[in-house]
């Protein structure tokens, strides 16, 4: 066709991505349009109307009707999951997070049979990928549950988009979108980001008093948030822009609010007091936020089951959320009208305020604790009152009281804690701290005090983690793996990096490789000691669960070997090479891994073609026939 018709060639790619490989729509697609005259225009006018073409012709009708009838086959439960999913844009990959904690949000899941509601919502979400009305998108970051996000196919968006609209569920303002489509009582409401329209055409368009969730993919506009909104729950504001501090005052209004996602806001530099009136909040997502220090009132949100927070840039820390009296006397500088004028760097409308907050909150205190992690968050004092606390970090504990690691101590729901800033003064309380966590699943450390190692940490407790971890992430001067690792019996993902600085590779390998249930190992950014060549080599009868293996930044690796005698990780699936790949001289031994599916190379291919050419041979003789993936990064 394309050699045929080249002028068509990307409509064709556009009307094929639409089919997304589903063997119905190709070959029915594909028979209607063998039949139409190939112009240009023709098929241009097919590829904008295909919902009305899939509809309305006889010989099309068929490929909706067999969806249709997938989705009718759904249980009761599954359906409103798949329906909710309308909200999200075209092409859009959906973090399988942010799905079950809204799902939650939403009352679609519940405690049934001993299984905590996120166990629930994220069994929904696996039933919609095994009835193929979801597409799984697996990203080359290792993750414990494997797939972590998710696509809508095309053709069964428009059945979602289609049925949602029906039900009154969903109503999505994007261009072209107008208030005659109104729907009385929606629930739902996501603003896309080619919406250009005015407070009173968002105010005519959905009665706002029964929606119960805002999902906002474009721009930021103040009359969003309405007092009308009083039943809302989830707040959705992930990427978007023009969003400054001030704004966050109105939402402390929504009091039914359970889930807020301010992720990727980056123009947030502090939380109002007034959001201790969401009482009913579950969860509280600040990633990529410039936000450091959380205010005392957030000790008021008792039902908070996760806190994520991890800045974008450098972070402040100040004591009690006050400035050192020395900086004090500055704060008055961001008070003169003319540095007001020259904030044109923040994004959407900021006021007098927000550069306040800005320069005494953000500026002055980061130069006086320069040395600290430049992201993470400092916790108030009392933040043991948070119960419910099931997931908390990135935590910064460098400046923090012991205090503040005994409240930690004292949340014992919690299965996921990151703590950074780890140091001389409180390395033995946060040892104390965590070995008290008896639930703890999941543990990241971050280490950064270049006078003092992470190994006097863990040297100093030998007994330190709990026995049920299941994942453990190390960061900082990390000189061996101690005997105590091996204990961990329960470990299906580590990750050791940032400077570890571990001198023996063989060693290290051969305590790793002891690990039974370990099945994701990620050793990364400059883990080894720089002795020359760095080989790796996995032997015989080491990491008999290891399914995914991800090397990055690895300065000085030379060789990735598995050796071929015998049973050697014989349940590895995936292999990423990140950035490694620069000076890499060989890899030997895939041809030999019964379960291998795909290898990822990604930053700079290596310099001799003939290691590639070696990498594909080998591929080639691998019985499972794995795929193999560059991505290269241009410098």
């Amino acid at each position: 066709m394309d050699e045929e018709y080249p002028e068509l060639a990307d409509e064709t790619k556009q009307i094929l991505k639409k089919c997304n490989g589903l063997p119905l729509a190709i070959v029915t697609m594909g028979g209607f349009l063998a039949r139409q005259p190939k112009t240009l225009m023709e098929w241009r006018k097919f590829n904008e109307h295909i919902s009305a073409e899939l509809e309305m012709n006889t010989e099309l009708q068929r490929i909706p009707n067999v969806l249709v009838k997938s989705y009718e086959g759904l249980p009761y439960h599954l359906k409103s999951c798949f329906l909710y999913m309308s909200i999200f844009p075209e092409d859009y990959s959906i973090s399988r997070r942010r799905l079950v904690q809204r799902w939650i949000a939403e009352g679609y899941s519940s405690e049934v049979r001993g299984k905590s509601m996120e166990e629930t919502a994220d069994r929904y979400f696996m039933e919609l990928i095994d009835r193929s009305v979801i597409l799984p998108v697996r990203k080359h970051v290792p993750s414990l549950k494997g797939i972590d996000s998710c696509q809508l196919h095309d053709l069964m968006r428009e059945i979602s988009i289609s049925r949602a609209m029906d039900e009154n569920l969903v109503f999505r303002l994007e261009e072209g979108s107008s208030s005659s489509k109104t729907q009385a009582k929606i629930r739902h409401v996501a603003i896309s980001s080619n919406w250009e329209g005015d407070k009173c055409e968002f105010e005519s368009a959905v009665d706002l008093s029964h929606i119960r969730s805002l999902t906002v993919f474009g721009r930021w506009r103040s009359f969003f948030i309405s007092e009308k909104m009083k039943f809302l729950r989830v707040l959705d504001l992930e990427g978007t822009s023009g969003l400054v501090d001030h704004h966050l005052e109105h939402i402390a209004r929504l009091i039914h609010l359970k889930y807020i996602s301010l992720r990727r806001c980056d123009d947030i530099y502090h939380l109002p007091d007034s959001w201790g009136n969401l009482r009913q909040l579950q969860t509280l997502n600040m990633k990529g936020t410039r936000i450091c220090n959380l205010p005392k009132s957030i000790t008021h949100l008792t039902k908070l089951q996760y806190l994520f927070a991890r800045g974008s840039t450098p972070a402040c820390f100040s004591l009690d959320g006050r400035l050192p009296n020395d900086l004090a006397k500055l704060c008055g500088a961001c008070c003169v009208p003319k540095l007001l004028k020259d904030a044109e760097w923040m994004d959407g409308d900021p006021n007098w305020h927000d550069v306040c907050t800005f320069w005494c909150h953000v500026v002055f205190p980061s130069l006086a604790w320069m040395k600290l992690d430049p992201y993470g968050i400092v916790v108030p004092r009392s933040v043991r009152k948070l119960k419910a606390l099931h997931t908390l970090g990135l935590v910064n504990i460098a400046d923090s009281s012991k205090s503040a690691l005994r409240d930690i101590r004292k949340l014992t729901q919690l299965r996921k804690l990151a703590v950074t800033g780890i140091n001389k003064k409180n390395y033995q309380e946060l040892c104390s701290t965590v070995t008290g966590l008896s639930r703890l699943e999941s543990l990241s450390m971050e280490f950064i005090e270049e006078s003092m190692s992470l190994q006097s940490c863990l040297d100093d407790a030998t007994s330190l983690l709990p026995k049920n971890l299941q994942s453990l992430k190390l960061y900082g001067i990390l000189v061996r793996l101690q005997d105590w690792i091996g204990g961990l019996q329960s470990l299906v993902k580590l990750e050791i990096g940032r400077l570890a600085c571990l001198t023996s590779v063989d060693a290290t390998m051969q305590v790793l490789g002891k690990l039974p249930s370990l099945a994701i190992l990620s050793l990364m950014w400059h883990p080894f000691i720089m002795t020359g060549n760095i080989r790796v080599t996995f032997h015989r009868e080491a990491f008999p669960s290891l399914m995914v293996l991800h090397l990055k930044r690895i300065d000085g690796l030379q060789s990735v070997e598995f050796e071929e005698a015998g049973p050697t990780t014989p349940k590895l699936e995936l292999l990423v090479l990140e950035y490694a790949a620069y000076r890499l001289r060989s890899i030997s031994g895939l041809s030999s891994l019964p379960r291998l599916k795909e290898v990822v190379i990604e930053g700079s291919v290596p310099e001799d073609e003939e290691v590639m050419g070696s990498v594909r041979d080998q591929l080639s003789r691998n019985q499972n026939n794995p795929v193999l993936k560059i991505d290269l990064f241009v410098y």
